[in-house]
């Protein structure tokens, strides 16, 4: 949803945009993350939709159809191919997976990982604080710490984790009220190819009363441990579930700014 954020702001601001996106994402805000596009064909965030590619030579008709086009390329293969004027690594896997300054005149690295002069050109902090979204020309954003940010008093306990491995069966969406301790998924040990569970299964229940604002895909699969949802304490934020983040838009004026300068 970061990466979201700035895709929106890039392509609202008149910048032709091409996403590269692994084969099976894994975000969790899904209602706010164009990686959905991956799986649906298209997915809209606040009136800009991006549309999944099957070729690199689509992308001139799905920009002129008013779309951002979005292309599976997990390796990032495609960039040697295209010779693109700004790559900007959004991936925020905490470390740097291959990307170099070499990839175009601009490199712009999002979060840890990366070390601004060396493997890319600038490095944009992701971290919460009073440096977010600082542009540094030198040294790197400050390393995860493991814990999310504050949201209504609380931290680590917004963000469930998955207490086992296997399969996703979602008995709540995106959006709805949930009680401490109500169930709100099931992890399956299989699944069929056609979508159908069995086997035991561990159940997801929420940690904090709140608004349901992330939920991984039915039917992913995953590793014990892996992040699978998201809980905001604040009911009243409802709409925020569906809206681009504070945290994405700071970090998305500071690539833009950034891309701005460069082309002047």
């Amino acid at each position: 949803d970061l990466a979201t954020g700035t895709i929106h702001r890039l392509w609202a601001a008149g910048f032709p945009v091409l996403v590269l996106e692994t084969d099976h994402p894994a975000a969790i805000r899904r209602q706010v993350s164009f990686c959905e596009a991956v799986y649906e064909g298209k997915a809209t965030v606040e009136g800009v939709t991006a549309q999944r590619i099957d070729s690199v030579s689509e992308m001139e008709e799905v920009f002129a159809g008013g779309c951002v086009p979005l292309f599976v390329d997990s390796k990032g293969a495609s960039i040697a191919e295209l010779h693109p004027d700004v790559v900007v690594d959004a991936i925020i896997a905490k470390k740097n997976l291959g990307t170099t300054k070499e990839m175009a005149p601009l490199v712009i690295g999002v979060g840890p990982g990366f070390t601004a002069g060396v493997d890319v050109d600038l490095v944009i902090e992701s971290m919460r604080g009073h440096n977010l979204a600082r542009i540094l020309e030198t040294g790197s954003a400050l390393a995860n710490t493991g814990i999310p940010g504050n949201i209504g008093g609380y931290t680590k306990e917004r963000v469930i984790h998955a207490a086992a491995e296997g399969y996703m069966k979602n008995l709540h969406q995106i959006g709805d009220v949930v009680r401490k301790g109500e169930e709100i998924a099931r992890i399956y040990e299989q699944m069929s190819p056609e979508g159908v569970f069995s086997g035991r299964f561990v159940s997801v229940e929420a940690t904090i009363p709140g608004v349901l604002r992330g939920l991984i895909r039915e039917g992913y699969h995953f590793q014990k441990g892996f992040k699978i949802a998201d809980i905001d304490p604040r009911k009243e934020e409802l709409a925020n579930c569906f809206t681009i983040s504070d945290k994405a838009r700071c970090i998305a004026g500071s690539v833009l700014e950034v891309i701005c300068e460069a082309v002047e």
